[in-house]
């Protein structure tokens, strides 16, 4: 992954050392969750060392071991056992809240035999699954969906067939990353032509992993578009370490830009799979201070933020909260744009950090796909998260420098990071409340 920061972006050391600080970031949710399922297709047994225990991802391991797949966790690794297939029903599958297991999973199931229910929260069951559907049924799998078009979804599997499909991705990267994963389980190559491709980096992620499991796997162009080619053939068990977060280490970047520290995040450097690191860059355009090493990234607050620019965070959607709910404190408005997508995850992202700046006090402009917030002094006043992880770990950085936030709902962060707030107050101490 480029990391390339113009040198105007990048501020010098300032005169007073600043304070440093080292942020403990769990494994990432992308790559633990893909992980366990290319291992638990896999032939043999995969190891994978510093895995996020979190409740999406005990949620993809439970429904794995419904399908048939035993894993044996660990305080520090997780042993999967790999079938070398696609599953048998019935099974009945619950996804509580975890996204992936519901656009990941399915194409597992159906590329196997039998019936196979899936079932999820009511946010879950809230969220699109219809260019996944309409997939699996061109590839030969009997879909119905729920009354919504998602959960609870019913697939009657008898493999899957391969060969040329045409997949709407203009709304999320994880229809194809399902498709992809489970590919080298079909009868046939599997091509797949992409129209409106969102959150590319997640899809290089998906790849990469498949790869390093076995599978033969080529990029096509052609001049309508981009596509990707996948041999059957399956994928054999390895050993794997899952490095940490980056969507997750965003809100531990914009501190230490917003607090004037220096934080490093170990073992998430420039060789990282995950495009979210990408970031840094946005902070580095903000005026602060970025390092990215061989194994390590650092971020050293400078001063006060820097405004007055344009960014596009479609690639990078998880971490625009985080920089959307610090831009107040910048001398300049900041826009966000490219992120309509985000409108359709655990919440409309952009309406839900609109609607709690502006309870704050803050000028903000949003449309479908971009949002403006202005500068100003946030008040003290209640979050409104809507039970997204991702609002609360970004409103909590804003938390370091305006007293009196409080979340309405501070353990919905253990979807992804349950010691977040912990960890938040090892580092900045009374300023994390």
């Amino acid at each position: 992954m480029s990391m390339d920061l113009a040198v105007a972006d990048v501020r010098t050391e300032p005169a007073t050392a600043p304070r440093a600080l080292t942020a403990r970031i769990p494994g990432s949710k992308s790559i633990t969750n893909r992980a366990l399922l290319l291992a638990a297709a896999a032939s043999g047994t995969t190891r994978l060392d510093g895995p996020l225990d979190s409740e999406d991802t005990v949620a993809f391991r439970k429904a794995l071991t419904d399908l048939g797949v035993k894993v044996e966790t660990g305080p520090d690794a997780w042993l999967v056992h790999g079938t070398g297939r696609a599953p048998t029903g019935p099974a009945r599958i619950w996804c509580a809240d975890a996204g992936t297991a519901a656009r990941f999973l399915p194409v597992l199931a159906a590329a196997g035999r039998g019936e196979f229910l899936f079932e999820g929260s009511e946010q879950l069951t809230g969220r699109p699954l219809g260019p996944l559907v309409k997939a699996l049924a061109e590839l030969g799998a009997e879909v119905r969906p729920g009354a919504g078009g998602g959960l609870p979804l019913t697939i009657d599997a008898r493999g899957l067939t391969g060969g040329e499909l045409l997949l709407d991705a203009s709304t999320s990267s994880q229809y194809l990353t399902g498709l992809l994963l489970s590919a080298p389980l079909m009868r046939e190559p599997l091509t797949i032509a992409v129209n409106g491709l969102v959150s590319r980096p997640y899809v290089a992620m998906t790849l990469a992993l498949m790869r390093s499991f076995g599978a033969e796997v080529t990029i096509l162009t052609c001049r309508q578009g981009g596509s990707v080619r996948v041999e059957p053939g399956g994928y054999t068990g390895r050993t794997l370490r899952i490095e940490p977060d980056a969507s997750t280490a965003s809100y531990f970047f914009a501190a230490a830009a917003v607090t004037g520290t220096r934080v490093t995040v170990p073992h998430l450097g420039r060789d990282s799979l995950q495009g979210d690191l990408r970031f840094v860059e946005v902070l580095a355009k903000a005026g602060a201070e970025v390092e990215v090493g061989a194994d390590a990234t650092t971020v050293t607050g400078t001063g006060p933020l820097r405004g007055g620019f344009e960014v596009d965070m479609g690639d990078i959607s998880d971490t625009f909260m985080t920089l959307a709910a610090v831009a107040p404190l910048a001398d300049a408005p900041i826009t966000v744009r490219g992120i309509g997508h985000a409108r359709l995850k655990e919440s409309d992202r952009i309406a839900a950090v609109a609607g709690n700046l502006r309870a704050l006090g803050i000028q903000v402009e949003d449309g479908p796909d971009r949002l403006t917030v202005h500068p100003g002094r946030p008040a003290a006043g209640t979050i409104a998260c809507h039970r997204d992880h991702r609002i609360a770990m970004a409103f909590s950085v804003l938390g370091l420098r305006v007293p009196g936030l409080v979340l309405d709902d501070p353990r919905c962060v253990g979807k992804t990071f349950p010691g977040f707030h912990e960890e938040l107050r090892r580092l900045f101490g009374e300023q994390a409340r």
